[in-house]
């Protein structure tokens, strides 16, 4: 009977996760495009949400932290049993202090008044939970950048594969034409042994390119928070990639637009607030307090809680640090000199960022250019390859001369995939150095 128990449980436990992960799945469309892979990844990725529960978190602190102001009360009870009752002298004669067992029940309250901790706490708390939107915000910047390049680089080796498996059929017909020569006797057989070493390094080229492409969905569906067998499909419909490459890089860049920048901004603004606290440290610590107690006392256990003997205080308290060794004065000045040092770091940052932006716009020109010259070399490959084809059939030109035509079409194609796919991962580093990056979908 146990051992029925625990497969009912484990079947029972496997079922559940069969359905958590259907939810998941359905989740997601079929048939996903980019814009879908976004809003997916922006809810569902690791560090997206990781980013989200650091929120959480931090609202948790700052709200233990403020809770410090309000009354805090607390009860205490203790109970003693003397072995020996303690004595004292009055007047030469020695008295006990006290009686065997006693009992002492007091509820205090305590409230603080002036404290410069809970100052800085108070002052901070706002100013921590911009930093931690700020850090959730930045996670869903990467988010969309990874993601839109990931997805690119898949509908790149889609359109590799094509070309390749064009280049096949191509090869295929070579090789047959160039097999039926020689069996003909009009060739000798070099021709078809070149044709089929074509074929076969074709073939390898599909193969590796379809085996890089596993890969490349798997890394996609990390960025996703999806786990590696999940049935991902992507959907590359209106997808057309020339459309969206173009970007202004004449803008000027708005430093304040890079999440890298207000992230420091917002560290330089809680270093403020603590360079204030190291002032507010010469304050005192003010407080005020009230308790109510009972006593109870007797020799016999058992009727000591016969009688209560009731106590009660109320009143303030003041610390005042009057000599710290020079303490306060150093944490002052250090922490003046790290303000010093981010007013550094946010002069270094927009040097960085201006610098990010230029190169960035720099290898988008110099990839448009490659792209532009990959295009136009498609359009003559092809041209000359089928010249060649049609003197090569006519025998004008050599299997050789058709080979080479054939190689060249094939580089000047998959060129321009990758010039393609340079210019749009380009624009994406252009758009994220100009901070325009879009993570609301």
């Amino acid at each position: 009977m146990k051992l029925n128990k625990i497969i009912f449980s484990l079947l029972a436990s496997s079922a559940f996760w069969n359905v958590g992960f259907a939810q998941q799945q359905e989740s997601l469309p079929a048939q996903a495009d980019l814009k879908q892979l976004i809003d997916y990844a922006l809810n569902n990725k690791i560090s997206v949400k990781t980013a989200l529960l650091d929120e959480e978190i931090g609202d948790k602190e700052i709200a233990s932290a403020l809770s410090a102001w309000y009354p805090q009360i607390a009860a205490t009870g203790t109970y003693n049993h003397n072995l020996k009752i303690p004595t004292t002298v009055i007047s030469g004669n020695t008295i006990q202090m006290g009686q065997k067992n006693s009992t002492a029940l007091t509820l205090q309250v305590d409230q603080k008044i002036l404290d410069p901790s809970l100052l800085q706490a108070s002052k901070a708390a706002k100013v921590i939970r911009t930093q931690n939107k700020q850090n959730t915000e930045n996670q869903r910047i990467t988010t969309v950048v990874d993601v839109s390049k990931a997805y690119y680089d898949i509908l790149t080796s889609e359109e590799q594969i094509k070309i390749v498996q064009e280049n096949i059929t191509r090869l295929q017909k070579q090789y047959n034409d160039a097999l039926a020569r020689y069996e003909t006797g009009l060739v000798d057989k070099t021709d078809f042994k070149r044709a089929q070493i074509a074929l076969s390094n074709a073939r390898a080229d599909e193969k590796r390119t379809v085996e890089l492409r596993k890969y490349k969905y798997d890394y996609l569906k990390q960025l996703l928070g999806l786990q590696t067998q999940y049935p991902l499909n992507l959907s590359f419909a209106n997808q057309n990639m020339e459309a969206q490459i173009l970007v202004d890089t004449s803008l000027i860049v708005d430093i304040n637009k890079r999440i890298e920048y207000r992230q420091l901004q917002t560290t330089k603004r809680l270093q403020e607030i603590n360079t204030q606290y190291q002032k507010w440290t010469y304050l005192p610590t003010v407080g005020a307090f009230m308790n109510y107690g009972l006593d109870y006392r007797n020799s016999n256990f058992f009727d000591q809680y016969s009688d209560a003997f009731p106590r009660s205080v109320a009143g303030l308290s003041l610390n005042l640090p009057i000599f710290t060794g020079g303490k306060r004065r150093h944490d002052l000045a250090k922490s003046k000199l790290q303000e010093d040092r981010i007013d550094l770091q946010l002069v270094d940052l927009k040097n960085q960022i201006n610098t990010q932006y230029s190169l960035a716009s720099a290898n988008y020109r110099a990839n448009m250019n490659d792209w532009k010259t990959s295009k136009e070399n498609v359009a003559l490959s092809m041209e000359v390859y089928n010249t060649i084809k049609l003197q090569y059939d006519e025998g004008i030109k050599t299997y050789l001369d058709l080979m080479t035509a054939e190689t060249d079409l094939r580089t000047s194609q998959l060129n321009y995939l990758n010039a393609l796919y340079a210019v749009l991962s380009s624009k994406i580093d252009v758009d994220q150095a100009l901070g325009t990056i879009q993570t609301e979908y």
